[in-house]
């Protein structure tokens, strides 16, 4: 796993966030970054050390004994027909598990978030990744062309998807009914999405996601505990109200804040990466799963 990260300019921090969000292209991010690296070698250099490693961070292999895969498909009529994506459960469990819905960030299916449903899986749980761009092929092999793909996604459709997914779970042979989610930016925003649209739901746990509409918050009837990075005013403008509305519909919730994080700190692959503050919080969503789930 990565235990350290190479120096990285605090303005290039902002500009990253736009770049993965899709408010800057690759070009202009390079032509911005250029600006305080000495110039476009520079600003290349600095791109390569902001990207994924997955070899490096990878915890659990796909081939690890201890677990079982498969590719599994739900149907998804409000979305694009059917939900596609990666389950993963214990080897020899005895009985039905519980179950956790894994999102993924706006790249898709990647090797880190298969390596995330992989570790849930071996806490206890039948784990699902679901894969919004599977309507367009999938994850391509590399976050540029993700990027791109992810743009071109019916972002109502690819919501639909993954509720999808959460509703499939409640149906699957190896789980027993219980539920839960967590994601991380994109796939926060769509943890708390779930959150409003499964009743079933038992725990939502989004990393540094967008908050759902306000007046869908009174539907949510799990657990909520989110976890936010405190260098992330994107994200953070936006939890007072919705903190207001979860107080206001009785919600139960739980809110960490991790201070010196950017917006990404659980993401072993890159840069962004706050070990500290990601075990942190990893225990705490393991103790909330298992507080709800079993």
């Amino acid at each position: 796993m990565t235990t350290t990260r190479p120096e990285i300019p605090a303005q290039a921090w902002p500009l990253f966030d736009r770049y993965v969000h899709g408010d800057l292209s690759r070009r202009g991010f390079l032509e911005q970054a250029a600006t305080f690296t000495g110039g476009p070698a520079g600003a290349a250099a600095l791109l390569a050390a902001l990207s994924p490693n997955f070899a490096a961070a990878q915890q659990v292999k796909p081939d690890d004994a201890r677990l079982v895969t498969r590719r599994q498909a739900f149907p998804s009529p409000d979305g694009n027909g059917q939900v596609q994506g990666y389950l993963v459960k214990p080897a020899g469990a005895s009985g039905k598990l519980p179950a956790v819905l894994v999102v993924h960030e706006n790249r898709g299916l990647n090797p880190h978030i298969e390596d995330i449903a992989r570790r849930v899986a071996l806490a206890g749980y039948v784990a699902y990744a679901p894969d919004a761009l599977a309507p367009l092929g999938g994850y391509p092999g590399n976050e540029d062309d993700a990027r791109a793909l992810f743009a071109k996604l019916d972002p109502a459709k690819a919501r639909a998807d993954i509720v999808a997914g959460a509703r499939g779970l409640l149906t699957v042979a190896d789980a027993n009914g219980k539920l839960g989610v967590v994601g991380f930016c994109w796939g926060g925003s769509l943890a708390n999405h779930v959150a409003t649209q499964v009743p079933e739901l038992a725990v939502a746990v989004p990393f540094y996601g967008g908050a759902p509409a306000a007046e869908d918050v009174p539907r949510i009837k799990a657990r909520v505990l989110v976890h936010h990075a405190a260098n992330d005013e994107r994200i953070n403008a936006a939890w007072p109200a919705y903190e207001a509305a979860l107080k206001a519909a009785g919600v139960r919730y739980e809110q960490h804040s991790y201070a010196g994080t950017q917006h990404g700190f659980n993401n072993d692959t890159t840069p962004r990466y706050d070990a500290a503050a990601a075990q942190l919080a990893w225990e705490r969503t393991l103790a909330a799963f298992k507080a709800t789930l079993g």
